[in-house]
C-alpha cells in the first residue's frame, strides 16, 4: 500500500521483549482469572526482528495495519506464525493478503467480504464493530451488524466474532462500549471478541475479550511515532 510506514532495522531487544511478554500475560491472567486470551503482537512500524523476538518469547501471532508491511516482514518470519490483518480491508490488496492471512479483523462492509470469500473461501474473520459512534473510526454500526454476520455466514466465511476499538483516554467508556461488544457477541452467538489494545487490555479482558491486540505493551512506542495505542 502506497504511503506505508518504513520498515526500520535494528538489533531485537530480545530479553526486553521476552519480560514485556511475560509481564502482559501476568496482567491477563490477574485480569481475567486464568481465562485464556489470546495475545495479538502488533509489530507496525517495526521492522521483522520484533517479529523475530516476539516469536522467540512464545507469541506466534502477529498483526498489521497496512498489507505491503504484512507482505514485505512474510518471508523473514519464522515458520508457524500467523498473520492478522488488523486494519481497514481494501477489496484489491485482499488477493495478495490471502496467501498469508490467518485472521481478518476488520471486516465492517459487504464488499470486504465478498473479496474475502472470492479469495479465502472459508477464511475466519471478525466483524468489526464501530460501538461508540465515534466518526473517526471503522466499523460497522451496531444496527447493521446481526445483518453483516449473516451475510458473511452466507458467503461461506467463518465468522469467529466481534471486533472494535474502545475510546481512547477513557477507561470508564472503554469498559461500556467492551460491554456493549460482548452483549452483541452474545445475542448473536459468536464466541470470541478481539478488543483491547495497550493503554484498555487488562479492562477489555475483565469485559470478556478473547484476543487482545498489543504493540506499545509488547515493543515500546514505534520509531519514529507519538504514544501508539496498539
Amino acid at each position: 500500500m502506497s504511503g506505508s510506514p518504513p520498515l526500520p532495522s535494528c538489533d531485537p531487544p530480545t530479553e526486553a521483549v521476552a519480560e514485556s511478554v511475560a509481564s502482559v500475560r501476568e496482567r491477563i491472567a490477574r485480569a481475567g482469572g486464568g481465562r485464556p486470551v489470546e495475545i495479538v503482537a502488533v509489530t507496525k512500524g517495526f521492522g521483522v526482528e520484533m517479529v523475530l523476538a516476539v516469536a522467540g518469547a512464545g507469541i506466534l501471532d502477529v498483526g498489521e495495519n497496512y498489507a505491503q508491511e504484512m507482505l514485505a516482514k512474510v518471508p523473514g518470519a519464522p515458520g508457524g506464525v500467523r498473520w492478522h490483518f488488523l486494519g481497514p480491508i481494501q477489496t484489491n490488496k485482499v488477493s495478495r493478503l490471502s496467501r498469508v492471512v490467518h485472521r481478518w479483523h476488520g471486516v465492517d462492509r459487504p464488499v470486504a467480504g465478498d473479496a474475502i470469500a472470492r479469495h479465502q473461501p472459508g477464511a475466519g474473520v471478525f466483524v468489526e464493530v464501530n460501538v461508540t459512534g465515534d466518526p473517526s473510526k471503522h466499523g460497522c454500526r451496531p444496527p447493521v451488524t446481526a445483518a453483516l454476520v449473516d451475510l458473511l455466514r452466507e458467503r461461506g466465511l467463518d465468522v469467529r466474532g466481534l471486533m472494535t476499538i474502545g475510546p481512547q483516554g477513557d477507561r470508564r467508556a472503554s469498559r461500556a462500549a467492551f460491554r456493549r461488544l460482548a452483549t452483541m457477541a452474545d445475542d448473536l452467538g459468536l464466541p470470541e471478541l478481539s478488543m483491547g489494545m495497550s493503554e484498555d487490555f487488562e479492562t477489555a479482558v475483565e469485559e470478556g475479550a478473547t484476543t487482545v491486540r498489543l504493540g506499545r505493551a509488547l515493543f515500546g512506542p514505534r520509531p519514529g511515532a507519538g504514544p501508539a495505542r496498539r
